[in-house]
Order: structure tokens, then sequence, then C-alpha cells
């Protein structure tokens, strides 16, 4: 019997993959692809955020605690409003990136140690929405600093 990956091990090998279906999910939204951008410039985030959600899984804490602080997260919260992104598309972006990674999940569910699948589902869900609420709060932040409203 062949031993079965961990969640984490997945999404570390298929991150390229991952990354390219959610850029596939991203052109197919005209207000994301409103913003020009090369689908490098779209996509730069996502190597360091995948490398914080593999740690995450790899060392994992309690759902629904307060999530390790993400320079990345900060980062791209600054970029995407320099670039400028609404709040709204950001979260939109969000919810691909969860999408796509449950897609590449799926894809390789046979290889998951199905003991393991649901609570490494719900630690994604939580990082993920831990690195939007971080980048939107450094939006927010550069939002107030510079005077400019912040858009819907």
């Amino acid at each position: 019997m062949k031993t079965k990956e961990y969640v984490a091990d997945v999404l570390e090998v298929e991150m390229k993959s991952t990354i390219a279906d959610w850029l596939r999910r991203a052109d197919s939204e005209p207000d994301i692809m409103a913003i020009a951008m090369t689908p490098a410039e779209r996509s730069a985030h996502l190597p360091e955020m995948f490398r914080d959600l593999v740690v995450r899984l790899r060392n994992p804490l309690p759902l629904g605690t307060r999530a390790l602080s993400s320079d990345a997260a900060h980062d791209h919260g600054l970029c995407r409003r320099e670039q400028g992104y609404t709040p709204a598309m950001m979260v939109v972006e969000s919810r691909m990136l969860q999408v796509s990674i449950f897609h590449t999940l799926q894809l390789n569910l046979q290889k998951l140690d199905t003991n393991v699948v649901l609570v490494d589902v719900m630690a994604i869900a939580d990082e993920v929405d831990s690195q939007l609420a971080q980048a939107m709060t450094s939006y927010i932040l550069e939002a107030d600093a510079d005077g400019a409203p912040v858009e819907p």
C-alpha cells in the first residue's frame, strides 16, 4: 500500500499549476482584468502566500486563532492599493484562490491522507482569510495615509 501524502506536500508540489488555475479564473473576471498587468505581476504575491500556507499546515494553529503575521500579505495590500484595486476586487481574488486550491486538492484526492484533509481544508480557509485581512489592513492604512478614499 502506497503511503498517502499530506496536503502541505501536494500544495508545495502543485503550486505552479494552482497559480496557473488561479490566473485562468482571474482572466474570466472583467473587474480584475480591468487593471492591466502581466500574469507575472498579477500573481507575484502567490508564491510567498503558498509558502506561508505550507508553513501553517505543517505547524498547525487552533482554527480561528490569530494567525501568524505575514509580511507578504501586508506588502500585497500595499501593492494592490497602488495598482488601483478596490477592496471588493481583492476579496474576489482571495475567493478565487481558495477555489483554485480546493480544485488542486480535489484533483489529487486519491494521493491525500483523508484522515487530515478536512482539518487541513479548514486551516487553508482560515489562513487565506487571515492573509486577506492582513492585506486589507495595510490597504486601508495606506488609503488613510494618502488621503484617497477607499473605493467600494
